[in-house]
């Protein structure tokens, strides 16, 4: 147990260190090609583009930082451990089929697929000059998730989900679409607090502590240290984007870690504790969901903007009083959900 806590440590530290020497390298890249988020246009978000018009021009693509890092540090160890057969090396790498290889993954394919809609919003490709339209978006990541699935069901061996205090329950080939919802679900959730300089950053830092937690109490040590990498490098990543913010997350940081995220839930069989962890993401979600049903229905707003950090600042909140508040709650609720987890097993036994 104690070279388990030194090797998430080691792996932690390790991960913010690289992630910190890349920062320089990735900001100058970002500035050079002039990869600077465009802000939607006054006709189509009057009161979001009044807010924000100032940010349009800051580099986006941040995110790069957070999974660039984590996939150059796991796959570094795992083939300098079996070139060299180091002793240190070999006890430090995390990559593993049954815990690690499907985190890893997916948080690549889909940065991947964030990277590139990130590029089009630079060049202002696509309708509106926004990127990739929602109908696409949903498709790419629901195939990715689809792909997890498939090895979930068929590779792992899973069919059934845990519910909290009842129970095991079989889903059978119903595990299947159940999964595809949950990580398109926590994908665009996640996505949705992506709006403020350090939001995403601190409030996905939390959840992720959590999982790393859950993960080590579950004794799946390899996935800890994954979650203790992502931590690292979140951590630097924060060190320049809290308020304001150097450069923006974007969707292939804020995407990926939302996939990441939905897939450490589905791997520790702790789904319905998912919406304990991240409340906010859920929040965040509803808000948006709340705001379009409304507009179409009623024809009227619910939020002077959404998402809900949104009608904050247009309710003149100032950035960093809701990022810092948000922060506090993000934290708040991962450690209710750990408290849960760990009080179920407790009376389990």
């Amino acid at each position: 147990m104690l070279f388990a806590v030194i090797k998430i440590f080691i792996l932690s530290v390790s991960a913010f260190f690289l992630a910190w020497v890349l920062t320089p390298l990735l900001t100058k890249l970002l500035y050079k090609y002039k990869l600077g988020k465009q802000i939607r246009d006054d006709v189509s978000a009057p009161i979001f583009s009044k807010l924000h018009q100032g940010k349009s021009g800051t580099p986006t693509m941040g995110g790069t930082l957070i999974w660039f890092t984590a996939a150059a540090l796991a796959l570094g160890i795992f083939y300098l451990s079996r070139l060299t057969n180091s002793v240190v090396l070999v006890n430090l790498n995390f990559l593993s089929r049954s815990q690690t290889w499907l985190p890893l993954g997916v948080l690549v394919a889909s940065a991947l697929v964030g990277l590139v809609d990130d590029f089009f919003n630079t060049r202002r490709i696509g309708p509106r000059g926004g990127g990739l339209t929602m109908r696409y978006r949903i498709l790419i990541y629901a195939l990715i998730a689809a792909v997890g699935a498939w090895w979930f069901y068929y590779k792992l061996d899973r069919n059934s989900i845990h519910i909290i205090f009842l129970g095991d329950y079989l889903l059978n080939w119903w595990y299947i679409p159940f999964f595809i919802f949950i990580i398109v679900a926590t994908a665009f959730s996640v996505n949705e607090i992506d709006g403020l300089d350090g939001l995403a950053g601190g409030t996905l830092l939390a959840a992720f502590g959590a999982y790393g937690a859950i993960s080590f109490v579950q004794g799946k040590i390899d996935l800890a240290a994954f979650c203790g990498v992502i931590i690292g490098s979140l951590i630097a990543f924060l060190w320049n984007n809290i308020y304001p913010a150097k450069f923006f997350m974007g969707d292939t940081g804020a995407m990926s870690l939302g996939v990441t995220l939905g897939v450490l839930a589905m791997l520790t069989d702790t789904v319905f504790l998912l919406p304990f962890i991240g409340l906010l993401f859920v929040i965040e979600s509803l808000s948006v969901i709340i705001q379009v049903i409304s507009k179409k229905v009623r024809n009227k707003k619910v939020f002077l903007s959404s998402p809900i950090h949104h009608h904050l600042e247009a309710k003149g909140w100032p950035e960093p009083k809701i990022v810092m508040r948000f922060w506090l709650i993000s934290w708040i609720t991962a450690i209710s959900g750990l408290i849960i987890f760990l009080a179920e097993r407790l009376i389990g036994k």
